[in-house]
């Protein structure tokens, strides 16, 4: 049996205010979307059920953790072939690493992390980038101010059925 996983305005009015505080107790989303507390609540397993809603998660500021240097690393692969990327792709989803993209351009994937000081991070890049046999460069830019950092997704448009607005 197919899942319908059709957004309707209720379900985007909903995500918006979630993804900015996933905290919000039924009844207070209640009032603000209009719905019962028990309509929402089925929602929300819903939308988690097909999978829209990927996690609930704490945002932390990554300096009041000891985590003071933010990098973006761009790295470029000496081979592109799907098995040597998905070893990269492997390589870069451990819990030093916040984001990783694979992407088009001058590198291969691009990764965000976070580190206490440089040794933290030169030991990192020992361990992914010199002693992986299929980075052929990468560079690494340090972060001077985080302007913003979110992962919101702009949900207030109903989508159609192929994705666009």
């Amino acid at each position: 049996m197919k899942v319908d996983t059709t957004l309707d305005t209720f379900d985007l009015a909903l995500l918006d205010i979630l993804q900015r505080d996933n905290t919000m107790p039924l009844r207070k989303l209640s009032e603000q979307v209009h719905r019962s507390s028990a309509s929402i609540q089925r929602r929300i397993q819903r939308l988690q059920k097909i999978g829209v809603i990927c996690a609930n998660t704490a945002v932390i500021n990554p300096t009041k953790v000891g985590q003071i240097i933010t990098l973006v690393v761009e790295v470029h692969a000496d081979r592109t072939q799907a098995t040597d990327l998905n070893v990269m792709k492997v390589s870069f989803s451990g819990p030093e690493i916040q984001q990783c993209y694979y992407v088009t351009g001058d590198a291969d994937f691009l990764l965000v992390l976070t580190v206490a000081d440089m040794g933290e991070f030169q030991e990192i890049a020992q361990r992914l980038f010199y002693n992986n046999p299929n980075v052929k460069w990468f560079r690494t830019i340090v972060v001077m101010d985080r302007v913003k950092a979110t992962l919101d997704v702009r949900v207030l448009e109903t989508p159609t059925p192929n994705g666009d607005r």
